[in-house]
This record gives C-alpha cells, structure tokens and sequence, in this order.
C-alpha cells in the first residue's frame, strides 16, 4: 500500500464504521476504509436487532434491498426466577404497517450489504489490513500503519470505529484500559428451525417478529440480560454479564454454562425445541454507560460506536446509537471541509456539542446511575425476581384463601426479606435510576 493522502480513514466496517464512510463518501469526500476481516461481517455471525431510524437517516431506501430477516411486532420481557417468569409483552398491528420500526438481522449479511453502499458510494475499503498504530505528528493524528510493506497511509481525519476493545486509543492514549465494570461479555447461538414451526410457537405470521428480553435468577446474581428472538428460519438467544461479575462469581460459571442454564429454563426451553445449533460467539459490549464514555475527538481524530462506548444501558439500542454517531462524526467532517477549515480539536469538538444535543447523550445521562446501582444492589438480580413469582404464584393460585389474606401474605414475604426500610431504599435507587 503506497502512501497517499485521503480526506479521512475509517477504521473498522461495522455499523457505526459504515456509515461514517458512507454518508463522507456520499459527499464527494475521498475516503479509505480499512478493515481486518476478510470482508466486512466475517467476524459477525451472530444475529442482532436494526432500528430503521438511524439507518433511514443514511439511506431513506435502505428497506429495497437490504438483508432484513423479520420486523418486530412484539416486544416482551420477562422477570425469570428459577422454573417460572413474570413478564409483560407490548403488540401493535402499527408495527406491522410499513414503514417498520425495528428488524432482526444476520450481522455477517447485513455488514457486508451496507459495505457495498459504502464503495457504491465512492470510499476504497481494504479487507485482511489490520490498522496496528495512529501516525501521530506531536498531539495531531495525521494518518495510519497498518500490516502491509509501504503501509504508511494518511489523512486529514482518522475515524475510529473498530470496536469496544480498541488497541488504537489506548495505545494512542485516547482513553485508558477497559475496567471489568464498564464492559459486559455476552455469548449467543443462534438456531435454525423451519419458519412455519418459528411462527406457529411466536404466534406471528410471514416476516413479523418477536422479542424477549429477560433478567433475574438466571445470571446467578450478576448484573446482565437475556434475550431471545426470531429471524426468518432461526432463533437467536444470547446472554451476558458484566466482565468483573463473571470474576467474582463464585461459583465460577462460564458464560456458555449461563447460556446453556438459560435454554434449560423452563419458559424458553419449548421455544427452542428442536432448533439447531450452527452458529456461536462471543463479543465484548461497552457497560459503563455516560461516566465511561471516553473523550471522544481530538487533533485529528474521533471515536464512534462501541468504540466510544455508546450503548443505552436502558434500551440496549446499540446499532442505533452506533449509526448515529458514525453520521453525527462524517457530518462534522463534511461540513469542516465546506468551511474551509482544518480539522483540529477546536473544530472537531462540533462532534461532541451534536452528540450532547442527541438522544445518544441524553439517553446515556438520563441512565447514568443504573450501572452502579445495578452493581450494588444484587438483591435486583436475584430477590426481586423470586418475591415476584412466588406473589404471582400465591394470588393466581385458587386454594380456597381469601384474595386480602393472600395480599397480606405477599406483602409480608416481600416485608421479611428486604424490611420496610430495605424495600424503600430498593425504591429510591431505582427511581434514582431511571428519574
């Protein structure tokens, strides 16, 4: 690779690398993305849910031709203690008109869809590259080495979108090494079972989607979620915890052995029975939420993504907020360049005022003590969900008790394990949680 001067280098083909690329290149800017993977998605087989907004902001015709597998009509969520859950669903026929809100995908398709707007728009993209350090001039990151001979390539700007783990801020000294809790390890499968069999269990018709989102007794009291949900002819299920609980945990279960105990569940098992097993893995998703969010721009240089750890500790919108800030980045890129002007910390510095005056910051602060409180308060995790089965279990049980003697039951279970003051400190935090 010789060395030659781009408007901008992207690093990293996912969501947030994508769109950067995309809406810079579909300016008139020349843009190189680099990419470690044999193609962009290769190293993405697991299934994942798009939220259309973000990407409808990018491509308004994205629902042509892109790799969609079902719209989401259904959302549930589940309380789960260890035979039983306790859950509340959401449907809509609204959801079910287009345009639709929110799809399942298979990463490993739609990553390599969107790379191919990407150079239909314009951007070189170089696959099996790996970017092994900025080429910093003092403060300013003037361009990129990367594994191949001559491979000294440079820019006015550097777009880091190469993943929650990112080696290049860290050796760059963007940001410091990640914390056990501020990043959560997540393990999913996904398994193949005929459509017909996928609709007649979810109660769905062609190409209409369900969701399950679940917590409780199953992560063993450490801080994570489940879910499950449907594609075209595969259910993918997952579940993940945060990296510091799994060290502490101990019983020492390793994340396969949590999946494996989820499947096991009573109330999922028969959802999945008789699917098939041909896909597995294993990735890292930023947990901090606002106060791990790094400093996000520089001379140079901007991070989006996971990269920057923007996930909604709430909604888990990830691929949302992903595109979001791979498009918030290119149009302070684009419009730096409109004006003429170079692109240093005080110009970039547009790109963190736009995020700040989104929803991504403003969900991240709104979410900002749920992390901490989470982490603090096991009893969340792993009380809460059994009180509220066996409550279930007492008042929907017909044994001849009176309805208030069985109120009066549930509510001295729920008083003899957290106390009254117990059960109104676990009422502040949450309502200092999501206030």
């Amino acid at each position: 690779m010789a060395a030659e001067k781009f408007d901008a280098i992207v690093v990293g083909a996912g969501p947030s690398g994508n769109t950067a690329a995309y809406t810079m290149a579909k300016a008139g800017l020349k843009v190189l993305q680099i990419e470690r993977g044999e193609y962009p998605g290769s190293k993405n087989v697991q299934g994942a849910i798009l939220y259309a907004d973000a990407l409808e902001r990018v491509i308004p015709d994205f629902r042509d031709d892109a790799p969609l597998e079902r719209h989401i009509i259904e959302q549930r969520v589940w309380v789960l203690d260890d035979n039983s859950f306790v859950g509340t669903h959401y449907r809509s026929d609204d959801y079910n008109k287009p345009p639709h809100n929110r799809y399942t995908i298979i990463r490993a398709q739609f990553d390599k869809w969107f790379s191919g707007k990407v150079r239909e728009a314009g951007a070189l993209l170089i696959c099996e590259t790996t970017v092994e350090e900025l080429l910093m001039d003092g403060q300013r990151c003037i361009g990129v080495r990367c594994d191949r001979q001559g491979g000294e390539v440079y820019a006015d700007v550097v777009i880091l979108a190469d993943g929650v783990n990112s080696t290049l801020a860290r050796k760059a000294g963007f940001h410091g090494e990640l914390k056990g809790e501020e990043v959560a390890l997540a393990v999913k499968e996904i398994l193949f079972m005929p459509e017909e069999v996928i609709q007649a269990r979810f109660n769905i018709g062609d190409e209409e989607g369900v969701v399950i989102e679940m917590m409780g007794t199953v992560t063993e009291g450490m801080v994570g979620t489940g879910f499950l949900y449907t594609n075209k002819d595969s259910l993918t299920i997952g579940v993940g915890c945060m990296l510091s609980d799994f060290k502490a945990n101990p019983q020492r279960t390793s994340p396969y052995a949590l999946l494996e105990k989820l499947k096991r569940h009573p109330s999922v098992a028969p959802l999945i029975a008789g699917g098939e097993m041909k896909e597995y893995c294993a990735h890292l998703i930023p947990e901090g939420g606002f106060h791990a969010v790094p400093q996000v721009y520089g001379h140079g240089w901007m991070i989006v993504g996971d990269s920057g750890g923007f996930v909604n500790a709430a909604h888990r919108e990830g691929s949302n907020l992903a595109m979001t800030t791979g498009r918030l980045a290119a149009e302070t890129v684009i419009a730096a360049k409109a004006a003429g002007h170079e692109l240093n910390a005080k110009t970039l510095r547009v790109y963190k005022q736009r995020l700040d005056d989104s929803f991504v910051m403003k969900d991240l602060h709104k979410y900002r003590d749920l992390p901490q409180v989470l982490h603090s308060s096991p009893q969340f995790m792993t009380t809460y969900p059994a009180l509220l089965s066996r409550a279930a279990k007492t008042l929907f049980t017909v044994d001849g008790v009176d309805k208030k003697t069985k109120e009066r039951q549930i509510l001295g279970s729920f008083r003899a394990e957290r106390s009254w003051r117990g059960l109104m400190g676990d009422a502040f935090k949450l309502w200092r949680a999501f206030r």
